[in-house]
């Protein structure tokens, strides 16, 4: 199941559900009856196609795990020629076309012992959303920690999910970085990932945990040059980014 990392056959794919993420992001399901199954973490190619045959193909990463439907999450770019379709205009019941899944490093696996810090930066949250469902769905133990860069309040995405995995007692946890505007009874300034939003007891570099950060490419840069800075092995930080 899952682990595809070259281009397969294009597949029909039919929209089942959408959901608000935000006042503008938008969750879609697409029931696939070929889908072959995937890891947390990979992506899919969506392309569509117009009445006069342009065809125009965009990449997304999946935001929930196998068994779950295969699910994309999109943030509407202004202007763009596809995704605002996506999240605002592709009626139920339509269909597009997906390739994958594809990508085989930046996943992660139930099996996998090691305790993972994921670093999101804004809509980079989706494939980590899916690596959180994936250990939740699995029964897995493994410690997982969030740390969630966004600009304010209303831009976060999965909020219940999220206000769940936050609520518990140990396994997930979640850290939220304003960068602009911080809800009130938040202590922590607004203001850009800074090293001490990383640095958490289980998460250090001596507990040698698995990294992932996604975001945009600036934030990828920076999140990651802040982990090699506090001691984390490379090798160990694994990186997804987007425009």
């Amino acid at each position: 199941m899952g682990g595809l990392t070259v281009p397969g056959a294009w597949l029909r794919a039919r929209l089942t559900t959408r959901t608000a993420e935000t006042a503008t992001a938008r969750t879609l399901v697409f029931s696939v009856p070929d889908w072959p199954g995937h890891l947390a973490g990979q992506h899919v190619d969506v392309r569509l196609t117009a009445d006069d045959g342009y065809q125009a193909v965009r990449s997304y990463s999946l935001s929930a795990p196998a068994g779950e439907g295969v699910a994309i999450s999109v943030q509407p770019v202004p202007d763009g020629e596809v995704s605002p379709y996506l999240a605002q205009e592709l009626p139920v019941g339509a269909d597009v076309q997906l390739r994958g899944p594809l990508g085989g490093w930046f996943v992660w696996r139930p099996e996998s012992p090691d305790p993972v810090l994921l670093v999101a930066g804004g809509s980079g949250v989706a494939p980590l959303m899916a690596m959180l469902r994936a250990r939740e769905r699995s029964g897995a133990a493994t410690p997982f920690r969030l740390v969630y860069s966004l600009r304010e309040p209303g831009q976060r995405w999965f909020r219940d999910d999220l206000d769940r995995y936050a609520g518990r007692d140990g396994g997930a946890d979640v850290h939220y970085v304003y960068t602009r505007v911080s809800p009130d009874g938040v202590v922590r300034p607004a203001g850009r990932l800074a090293a001490a939003d990383l640095s958490a007891p289980g998460w250090l570099p001596q507990d040698r945990p698995l990294c992932f950060v996604c975001g945009p490419t600036g934030f990828v840069e920076h999140a990651a040059n802040l982990l090699v800075g506090l001691g984390h092995d490379a090798g160990r930080i694994r990186t997804e980014r987007f425009g």
